[in-house]
């Protein structure tokens, strides 16, 4: 048995101590004292000192390796022990292949497909919780918001005729 880890990040790149950020005080509000979510970036540690993410790129996988907990793209912010999986190292990396294969870094989405959904799928293949929900929750939201926005805007549109008529 081996130990799954989060590390979950602000989605900023800061030097340590440094309170000014905006994305850093929003989180502070929403998560730290509302306990609802914020804007965060996510990646699993399973054996060794590295861990898995996802992230846009124009061509190639999105599935990238950092030092665990050293990302330098973004300010650490907590580490969370998700399990503990059985999984042989050799199915981990066979994991891993696959997903290399089915994250292609063009299809990296802000709202639909992004480092925290990749860390939901790794994790579920480890057979660990998935991460908690409020690491995603401003994403989904926005999401939601989205189709809920083009559903309307195409429904309204599919009905102009109607709307002809009367004005």
């Amino acid at each position: 048995m081996v130990k799954v880890i989060l590390h979950v990040y602000h989605v900023t790149k800061c030097e340590p101590g440094q309170t000014s950020n905006t994305v850093m005080k929003v989180n502070r509000m929403f998560k730290d004292i509302m306990g609802i979510g914020g804007i965060f970036h996510s990646a699993v540690q399973v054996y060794g000192d590295v861990e898995w993410s996802f992230g846009f790129g124009k061509s190639g996988s999105g599935v990238f390796r950092s030092p665990a907990g050293k990302n330098s793209e973004y300010t650490h912010y907590e580490r969370i022990v998700l399990g503990e999986t059985d999984i042989s190292k050799n199915e981990v990396n066979h994991i891993l292949v696959e997903l290399i294969s089915e994250w292609p870094a063009a299809t990296y989405d802000l709202l639909a497909r992004n480092c925290n959904h990749f860390c939901n799928e790794l994790c579920g293949r480890l057979g660990v919780p998935k991460p908690p929900g409020w690491i995603n929750r401003f994403a989904n939201a926005g999401h939601a918001a989205t189709k809920t926005v083009v559903n309307t805007s195409s429904w309204v549109n599919s009905r102009s005729s109607v709307w002809d008529g009367v004005r």
